[in-house]
């Protein structure tokens, strides 16, 4: 038998993988699951950026191979965008790096700056596939803990008492997913000071900026930050668009640089027309995100009910498309969500996958209709 690379030995199939295949098995034997577990918009996106898909279809260098680096006119868009809603001033040139999702960039900055064991910065709880990735390249993760007392924000002064002379790397990824914290420009301010004290490049994962969130922020937008920061995001959210695998890393020409190495040799460039829908949609005005902010208002309206229901207790300020909740005292994350699950064909997140700093929390979707939940609140009820 062929054995598998060893650098699999510490990594596990992603979460959603296969609890899905469970979710797919109950919903085979006529169990009608809701799923408020997965962050995948269900509504579709904007009509304009269907229509210029579908003319970009017509353009007869349309399935030819595309620049490494995007169109013109994509790299452009995203300049316009981060102008127009973070007031940052990027040259489209330089110091933007279109992606096939943000979740590629993690795979691509992990591989462009980290070498067998460099230590990185993870937050606790948070994304799973910081960890994943780090583990991958031979890295190792540090973790960062977070805790609702201090709004889910790092305590840089702690992490300054430990020895931080093997960190290459700081993932921070604000609006925060699973708990939909935000960080203020003071927050940005010290991370920036952190990373240059310490010659560590923080990158900021930023693709919940939009939703229920009035006021969007960019790590880029604090002074300096450009020498040591990178940040992702991504279309996916914002956009209704998550299955069009699009997004971007913006960053100094010379960080952007390193990421090329790495992307020039894992594909091929992203498919024209996909790069046309993508411009129109980032160049839509603002009043796209509070149709959308109206629809996921109405939308936590209801999970709120739902929690009530369930005796959870929502986190406070959250912003982006998840609801975070204590568990009722007693049980456990994943207890919690089983007993939804096979009881009551209600699908969550437990916390507990987004790091030991999330047990005692589930994380609600609003992916979701409205019909769906108030039908979830009604299974409770019974």
């Amino acid at each position: 038998m062929i054995q598998q690379a060893t650098r699999l030995d510490h990594v596990k199939e992603y979460y959603f993988s296969a609890k899905l295949r469970e979710v797919r098995a109950l919903e085979a034997q006529g169990k009608p699951v809701i799923n408020l577990g997965i962050g995948s918009p269900d509504l579709p996106p904007p009509p304009q950026v269907i229509a210029e898909l579908n003319e970009a279809m017509a353009n007869p260098a349309a399935h030819q191979y595309q620049p490494y680096k995007g169109t013109g006119d994509f790299r452009k868009a995203i300049q316009e965008f981060y102008k127009n809603h973070y007031d940052v001033k990027l040259d489209p040139d330089t110091e933007i790096l279109p992606l096939m999702g943000s979740k590629e960039g993690i795979t691509h900055i992990s591989m462009a700056f980290l070498n067998e064991g460099d230590e990185v910065l993870i937050p606790n709880p948070g994304y799973p596939t910081y960890t994943s990735v780090t583990k991958l390249v031979g890295a190792r993760p540090v973790y960062y803990e977070l805790n609702e007392e201090s709004n889910w924000n790092p305590d840089l002064k702690a992490l300054e008492k430990s020895d931080l002379s093997k960190v290459k790397l700081m993932w921070v990824n604000y609006p925060h997913m699973p708990t939909g914290a935000s960080a203020d420009k003071a927050v940005f301010k010290e991370l920036v000071e952190f990373a240059k004290k310490h010659k560590i490049l923080i990158v900021n994962d930023n693709p919940y900026s939009f939703i229920l969130n009035d006021h969007p922020k960019s790590i880029l937008e604090t002074e300096g930050a450009r020498e040591v920061v990178l940040e992702l995001n991504s279309l996916s959210k914002s956009f209704n668009m998550a299955g069009w695998r699009i997004g971007m890393v913006c960053g100094s020409e010379k960080n952007l640089q390193s990421i090329l190495k790495v992307k020039t040799n894992m594909d091929s460039g992203m498919f024209y027309p996909l790069q046309a829908g993508a411009a129109a949609a980032l160049r839509l005005p603002k009043k796209w995100f509070e149709s959308q902010n109206k629809i996921y208002a109405a939308r936590k309206e209801k999970v709120n009910e739902l929690l009530t229901q369930l005796n959870c207790k929502p986190s406070a300020d959250q912003t982006g498309m998840f609801v975070w909740a204590k568990v009722p005292n007693g049980t456990t994350s994943e207890k919690f969500v089983d007993d939804l699950l096979h009881k009551h064909s209600i699908f969550i997140a437990p916390g507990f996958i987004f790091g030991s700093r999330g047990e005692g929390y589930v994380r609600f979707s609003l992916c979701a209709a409205e019909e769906k939940i108030e039908t979830a609140i009604k299974r409770i009820k019974k």
